[in-house]
């Protein structure tokens, strides 16, 4: 994206120029013709039986050009790609050690760019080669026909110097072969802009939502296709407003494609999403944006200070919603710690993972609105503190719609309903309570299968590890008819260490 709205708009933005100045380059070697056949006609005809080779010439310079740079700017696109990936990552690179195998996957495609390059090379030397031939060809053709001419007196000597002079314009080729590479280079860079600006905009549409509306979400026949395969297949779901619903499901089941759907952050190929029975893309922008709000996985922190990132958003939040939602979201504490607490700038402010999440729950918690929708934005906290925001959230928030994509048993255990999606399709919708006897249901909070290094650890600390999110006791209260874990034993030690870490589930 960089690479095609930067370097190639660069030379995108040239081709006008070139466009411009071709025309001005070709009337010189047309105009040399049409000298040539005021002259004598014989001169022209002579000069015109030998075009063709330079049309040829011309033609395969601008098509096999075009082609090689097509290449190679599409390889240029695919090394700055690679390498924001890395620059992004590079804390990953350098713990893992890998940057030997990083470096050799950035510069993989540098093969490729540079074949394209040489060939662009070749094109241009090839051009330039049979040019210097076929020009004096067409020269030594024009003046054999003129001396034919002044021998027969037709021409007088003055008219064949001046012949020789305007054989040597129309044959001009090398100045039309410079200008039309610089507007080909121009064309295959704005065709390259151009696929990323012809993606539409979503329209928005004018209508206001019903006042006082209680957040109903519906889906109706809903289908979303990527890359040729159906991520969600014909899903129809109501979301009662008021109610917190947890979309959970196996990593590609689509429960962020579904989440991105509710906010209208993403459009279906198929079906219509409403909220309180008015479609997504009859609302006005400013009516939708203020309906929904969003808490992600990874939030991007805006705003000069951690308060501008917790108020962020189309009118400034009072200081009293920003520490309100940043208690709500467990956040208050750490940001009162920085140098300035919530007037501290961004950049001075050094920030876990987890710290980070926090502060994009608060910036939804700050805002008001009809849906909340978390998008694994509790993925990073811990157990005590994902505890603090449940209760904010399920309890704070009860008069919002809540929709939630989580891979956690404990907030899928609080929410009021479930809806468990598998291959894009929406398999059932129930209470977590009636879902939790089923394998398959239980199987979406299981931990990976244990690897080597994971069997080398002593007993006690292998069975330490939680399947589910919740104590054995919570896992009674809620699904009496579950089988404990194997990986969680029963008995009061089990209890009591879940209990130190996070309490019960549905406190």
């Amino acid at each position: 994206m960089v690479t095609r709205l930067v370097g190639n708009a660069a030379d995108a933005a040239a081709a006008p120029a070139a466009a411009v100045a071709l025309p001005a380059t070709v009337a010189g070697p047309l105009g040399g013709v049409v000298a040539l056949g005021l002259i004598d006609p014989w001169l022209a005809v002579a000069f015109l039986a030998g075009a063709p080779p330079l049309v040829l010439l011309v033609r395969t310079f601008a098509r096999a050009s075009s082609d090689s740079i097509t290449r190679y700017q599409d390889a240029q696109g695919r090394i700055a790609a690679r390498l924001v990936d890395a620059i992004g990552g590079a804390r990953t690179i350098a713990a893992a050690r890998s940057w030997d195998r990083e470096e050799a996957r950035v510069l993989r495609p540098l093969a490729r760019l540079g074949v394209q390059g040489r060939r662009m090379w070749r094109v241009q030397g090839r051009a330039t080669a049979q040019a210097a031939v076929l020009v004096p060809l067409l020269q030594i053709t024009v003046l054999a026909v003129g001396g034919l001419r002044l021998a027969q007196g037709a021409i007088s000597v003055g008219d064949l110097l001046a012949a020789s002079r305007y054989a040597l314009l129309a044959a001009g080729v090398g100045m039309v072969v410079g200008q039309l590479g610089g507007l080909v280079r121009g064309r295959a860079a704005a065709r390259r802009v151009a696929s990323v600006l012809a993606v539409p905009a979503p329209a928005h549409g004018a209508g206001p939502l019903p006042a006082g509306g209680p957040g109903t979400l519906e889906l109706r026949d809903v289908t979303v296709v990527r890359d040729g395969t159906p991520v969600l297949d014909r899903v129809s779901l109501t979301i009662p407003g008021g109610t917190a619903v947890a979309v959970v499901g196996r990593t590609g089941a689509g429960k962020s494609v579904l989440a991105a759907l509710a906010g209208r952050l993403a459009d279906p190929d198929a079906g219509t999403v409403l909220l309180d029975g008015r479609p997504l893309p009859s609302l006005s922008r400013a009516a939708l944006r203020d309906a929904v709000c969003y808490a992600f996985e990874r939030p991007v922190l805006l705003g000069d200070t951690v308060g501008d990132a917790i108020g962020f958003g189309p009118r400034p939040a009072p200081r009293e919603a920003v520490t309100a939602a940043a208690r709500a979201a467990g956040a208050d504490a750490f940001v009162r710690l920085l140098p300035d607490g919530y007037d501290t700038p961004r950049a001075a402010a050094p920030l876990s993972g987890g710290e980070v999440q926090r502060l994009g729950l608060a910036r939804a918690f700050a805002r008001p609105g009809r849906l909340l929708v978390l998008d694994d934005a509790t993925s990073s906290l811990d157990t005590v503190t994902e505890l603090h925001v449940a209760r904010a959230l399920f309890t704070g928030h009860a008069h919002r719609t809540r929709l939630l994509t989580t891979h956690r048993a404990a907030t899928a255990a609080r929410a009021d309903l479930v809806v468990w999606l598998d291959a894009g399709r929406v398999r059932v919708t129930a209470p977590h309570a009636a879902l939790w006897p089923d394998p398959a249901y239980r199987a979406l909070f299981a931990p990976p299968e244990p690897g080597p290094a994971d069997e080398r650890l002593p007993p006690d600390r292998a069975q330490r590890t939680p399947t589910a999110g919740h104590s054995t006791a919570d896992r009674a209260q809620r699904a009496p008819a579950a089988e404990p874990s194997p990986a969680e034993p029963a008995g009061p030690a089990g209890s009591r260490r879940r209990g130190a870490e996070g309490g019960p589930a549905g406190g």
